[in-house]
């Protein structure tokens, strides 16, 4: 199985309350992790395309992402939220989970987002994610789904 997600980017119990929280965390954690140099440029980043219309989508999860000349890299980062966060989704339902994307400009960002949706769309995947209890159970989850 490869390796999509490691366990250092899945982040269990994030204190976030807000959109803007979670986004500035996650800008903060690619800088930490080696995945961008900039945190503003990746926020401001995320705030763009949250601007153009929600990532928050149905069953309690949002993938928000950012496509930029910042990003070093292509990754995925996830936080399962203590509480929920009114991310103004599709459905109307409060978010639990987030997987952020980043990616540098180029197709990279649509094959990520595409199949990052297409999972979220399967309700057994949604359910396994939402009962993994800890970062390795996130990550064999995702990484499982990303191989198949």
């Amino acid at each position: 199985m490869s390796e999509y997600i490691k366990t250092t980017q899945v982040f269990l119990d994030n204190p976030a309350t807000t959109v803007d929280e979670a986004l500035n965390f996650f800008a903060k954690k690619a800088v930490e992790l080696g995945i961008s140099d900039d945190e503003a440029g990746c926020l401001a980043a995320f705030n763009e395309r949250e601007a153009m219309g929600t990532t928050g989508m149905q069953g309690g999860f949002a993938i928000p992402h950012c496509k930029s000349t910042v990003v070093k890299d292509a990754a995925i980062l996830v936080a399962k939220f203590a509480n929920d966060i009114d991310w103004n989704s599709l459905d109307g339902r409060p978010v639990k989970v987030a997987v952020a994307l980043f990616a540098p400009d180029g197709d990279v960002h649509l094959t990520l987002l595409s199949t990052v949706a297409g999972m979220l769309t399967d309700e057994s995947f949604r359910s396994k994610l939402l009962a993994a209890a800890d970062a390795e159970a996130v990550a064999g989850v995702i990484n499982h789904a990303m191989s198949n």
